[in-house]
């Protein structure tokens, strides 16, 4: 198995494990994260020993989104000033796209692009917001705490979310999903979960655990007869998301000022000034 430095993968038995370990930074994304993690779910698709996965973060919540003061999309954060101003520079004229770590991959996302199509268990806690919503979205299954709260918040920073919500959308087809989109706001795990995006609900503390069992309810399946009933549910997103994908082009939200504003205004921590521009 791989070393990493910003996650955590080991298997036991069938059951194979990956863990984002930055909790001193809530498990953002960085570009390196997104790097290893995608290794890792490679590592995990051509191990013929490893079944089923349970991705999952350490400390006190899921994946609270992208790292703004250090992943390569926003670049809004330097100490360089000039620097700084020729990455958003980059980023307006399309060298450096939002959401880079979809870049390359379209509506594929992080779960699409597999040969084995495995199931994937996403056991969340506290924050799952932006990436970390994203890729919950893209697992098969979810197990989620009672303090669990997603969020689009792509909406938030000036982009388009539209690839996380047809993701839950293909699972939870309510009026609720986009006002996540439209609104980027957070929506606890029990609304989730009654609306059907989340198969279980458990008590905080409980997640991993619970995901476990769930997993072990899915190995006592034929495992080729589950790889085909993952193919088949991500197809459905995957086609739709992957449609959408010119559409995020045309609309050129990562060239606008808003956004440019969304990220300087989170990271100085105060209120955005938008201009619709």
């Amino acid at each position: 198995m791989n070393d990493y430095a910003t996650i955590k993968y080991e298997r036991k038995g069938r059951v194979a494990y990956l863990m984002f370990n930055r909790p001193e930074a809530l498990n953002t994304m960085t570009d390196q994260l997104e790097l290893e993690v995608r290794t890792a779910l490679l590592e995990f698709d051509l191990d013929d020993e490893a079944w089923v996965l349970i991705l999952h973060g350490a400390g006190k919540h899921f994946c609270a989104g992208v790292d703004l003061k250090t992943h390569g999309s926003f670049a809004l954060a330097k100490d360089d000033a000039a620097r700084q101003a020729g990455e958003v520079d980059a980023i307006r004229r399309g060298a450096i796209g939002p959401a880079q770590h979809l870049k390359g991959t379209g509506g594929e996302g992080w779960m699409g692009r597999t040969i084995n199509y495995k199931p994937v268990i996403a056991a969340v806690q506290g924050y799952a917001l932006g990436g970390g919503a994203h890729i919950a979205a893209e697992c098969d299954l979810i197990v989620a705490s009672e303090d669990a709260q997603f969020a689009i918040s792509e909406t938030t920073r000036g982009m388009s979310g539209s690839r996380t919500w047809v993701k839950i959308r293909t699972f939870m087809p309510s009026k609720v999903a986009n006002e996540m989109l439209i609104t980027g706001a957070r929506t606890p795990a029990s609304e989730l979960y009654r609306l059907g995006l989340i198969n279980r609900l458990v008590p905080n503390g409980t997640h991993l655990q619970a995901a476990e069992e769930l997993a072990e309810k899915v190995l006592l399946a034929p495992p080729l007869a589950t790889r085909d009933a993952v193919r088949v549910s991500r197809r459905l997103w995957i086609a739709q998301a992957t449609q959408l994908d010119h559409e995020m082009q045309l609309t050129k939200l990562h060239a606008s000022e808003d956004f440019a504003e969304a990220g300087r205004a989170f990271v100085e921590k105060r209120k955005p000034n938008y201009q619709a521009k």
